[in-house]
């Protein structure tokens, strides 16, 4: 099917599909970029009985409409309209919601009685992040596959085949911080601003025991212009701050991730002891549970930042 990673879900697939015993409703659920909407597609296409990747009349995409955040009953009702028409190429039709979980409570309810009762040989996917969202009796009338993230081969596998100009110490960052997810991998991939995030985590890192409060505080304003990164910006000075104690501890650079920041990770060892290192990893860790209930941003990473340098 041309779909590295999710060998066990893709096998159920593929064995359901050739006994002709395959369910008519499935919900994918994982992560944004996992690969749920490449993996419906690939199933989708093998239900109908064709090989070629590319669109088909009879496989039916449907998702969250520009400018609205959620699927309203209206657009369900146009749904459920296409879902019953006959399918036009081949005997089956296959349905695929995207963003399932932005499908109001109206709307899930307005699509259950199809969900119950299909029209002969029409299989839906529920695509979804969270699977809360879902209503109880949505998700019992369904099939339900998790997708979890690759492993490190199958990374390693997906980028050499999609980006085939990677060196081995971009490929070996971009591994580090997708965290098995393609998708993450691909957005590190094309955003300028997550190499500036690690050079500005090595950079207040490594100034932190130097500069005043005062001239600590004013990285309020470099935070709060970040604040749709507040996550990437935790993990990469986590990530930095293992380095540096493992660095410390066994001298290894094959075990450094941000191998391309290795002379600063030497400095940043010499600079603090160990004990010192996970005090900070355990600020920053805290600093990310405040954050994740919602709090003030810029106040919250400075209140950190004191806290590193008082360390």
């Amino acid at each position: 099917m041309g779909i590295i990673g999710h060998e066990q879900v893709l096998s159920s697939f593929t064995r359901a599909i050739n006994s002709n015993r395959i369910s008519h409703a499935h919900i994918l659920v994982g992560d944004d970029g996992i690969g749920k909407s490449p993996l419906a597609t690939a199933i989708a296409i093998k239900l109908i009985g064709k090989e070629e990747n590319r669109e088909y009349i009879d496989i039916v995409h449907w998702t969250v409409e520009k400018n609205k955040a959620s699927i309203g009953v209206g657009a369900i009702r146009e749904l459920i309209q296409e879902i019953n028409k006959k399918p036009y190429e081949v005997d089956k039709k296959v349905i695929v919601i995207h963003q399932g979980d932005k499908m109001t409570a109206q709307a899930q309810n307005a699509l259950l009685k199809t969900i119950e009762e299909p029209p002969k040989n029409v299989f839906m996917f529920i695509l979804c992040e969270n699977l809360e969202s879902i209503l109880d009796t949505i998700k019992s009338r369904c099939q339900i596959h998790r997708l979890n993230p690759l492993k490190e081969s199958d990374m390693r596998n997906f980028l050499k085949l999609k980006y085939p100009s990677l060196d081995e110490t971009q490929l070996k960052v971009v591994e580090a911080f997708s965290d098995g997810i393609p998708g993450k991998a691909e957005t590190l991939i094309h955003d300028d601003n997550f190499n500036k995030l690690r050079e500005a985590a090595i950079e207040i890192l490594g100034n932190i025991k130097k500069v005043s409060t005062e001239e600590l505080l004013g990285y309020e304003d470099y935070f709060t212009k970040l604040s749709d990164s507040w996550q990437s910006i935790i993990n990469i000075i986590i990530t930095i701050l293992r380095d540096t104690i493992i660095y410390k501890e066994v001298g290894d650079e094959n075990l450094i991730i941000n191998v391309d920041k290795l002379q600063n990770i030497k400095e940043l060892a010499n600079m603090f002891s160990l004990s010192k290192l996970n005090d900070i990893i355990s600020i920053v860790e805290d600093t990310r549970r405040t954050l994740e209930k919602n709090v003030n941003l810029s106040l919250t990473f400075t209140v950190m930042l004191l806290k590193i340098q008082e360390a």
